[in-house]
């Protein structure tokens, strides 16, 4: 059974880590964060399993209970938030240059495939190298540091000046950057990575504009090496009613890209090999809402869900107050 690791904050603000297998968890003595524990484990030079292992067993726990009670927060965190990189890929689904193209088909000429298009086909064809061999860079975007990271039932705050707030079903790699500067893959989280498709509808290269946006993780660290198949349900709730819901696919036999090539593709750079930081990469969808021509309101639900992890990431949707902003000089 698949190892997960989750984090766990008492009412009384005490921190834990559960480890959970099947439908048995219990605390991992020793540790209050995943990140000690992995920071662990790579002193040790072990896996995570056997760092949980060799901490023994605490109290049992109910984690589907503390998931409704909101004591599981995301898992992974950092006392500085400005040493957590969120940043992602896109166009790396089978099924996700559609979407996409029909956002973007608008502002290009009929003649010729959009960029869109073809940095999808470039990916179909150059996504999956042979070992040994650099593949075709993907798409990719920067969302922000920890402060854009939200916990797994936390509101999504999109800012006052918006056009929209969309979810993306994702699932994202977390990372820590070891002392020698070893990229690390603590493992999967299930992840909402919020986006504003208007702003990004209206001009390709405003994308970067539209992911400057918080990003929710689910509770689950999924421990060990990736499934290969991920399949689970996005769906958005209004007034307690679901609206809208689609079916979403992830893992390497859904994408156009193997995880070792964005991998590579985001950690060639040295500035993303800075010992101690903390990395959450999305690696795509292919399934989003707002191509089926849905608008979110304030209020309305995400719910985003996928075996093998069993808590779902559920979070409502905000609009932030306006902030007057006056640049001063000196």
């Amino acid at each position: 059974m698949t190892l997960r690791l989750l984090q766990h904050r008492s009412d009384n603000g005490e921190r834990a880590v559960i480890a959970a297998q099947g439908d048995a968890a219990h605390f991992v003595p020793g540790f209050a964060t995943i990140r000690a524990l992995a920071l662990h484990a790579i002193a040790q030079k072990v896996s995570l399993s056997a760092a949980v292992d060799a901490a023994g067993r605490g109290d049992a726990v109910d984690i589907a209970a503390e998931f409704e009670a909101n004591r599981l927060l995301a898992p992974i965190d950092h006392e500085d938030g400005a040493h957590i990189l969120l940043t992602g890929t896109g166009l790396t689904h089978l099924g996700s240059a559609e979407g996409r193209d029909k956002m973007h088909r608008e502002a290009a000429a009929a003649e010729h495939k959009t960029d869109s298009m073809r940095m999808f086909l470039e990916g179909l064809e150059g996504g999956k190298p042979g070992l040994g061999q650099t593949g075709q860079q993907p798409e990719w975007f920067y969302k922000g540091d920890g402060s854009q990271l939200v916990g797994p039932t936390d509101p999504l705050t999109m800012p006052a000046f918006a056009k929209d707030g969309g979810e993306e079903p994702e699932i994202a790699g977390i990372y820590l950057i070891g002392e020698d500067g070893t990229p690390y893959r603590l493992g999967l989280a299930l992840a909402n990575e919020f986006s504003d498709h208007v702003t990004e509808r209206h001009n390709y290269l405003w994308l970067a504009h539209s992911k400057l946006r918080q990003a929710a993780l689910g509770p689950e660290l999924l421990v060990g090496e990736p499934p290969e198949h991920i399949e689970g349900a996005s769906r958005i709730l209004r007034d307690g009613e679901t609206i809208w819901e689609k079916p979403f696919l992830s893992g390497e036999g859904n994408m156009s890209h193997s995880f070792a090539n964005l991998e590579h593709h985001h950690f060639k750079y040295d500035l993303f090999r800075r010992a101690g930081d903390v990395h959450v990469h999305f690696f795509g969808t292919a399934t989003l809402s707002f191509t089926d021509g849905i608008v979110p309101q304030e209020g309305d639900v995400f719910e985003i869900l996928a075996a093998p992890f069993t808590l779902p990431v559920r979070n409502p949707l905000k609009r932030a107050e306006a902030v007057p902003v006056a640049v001063q000089t000196l």
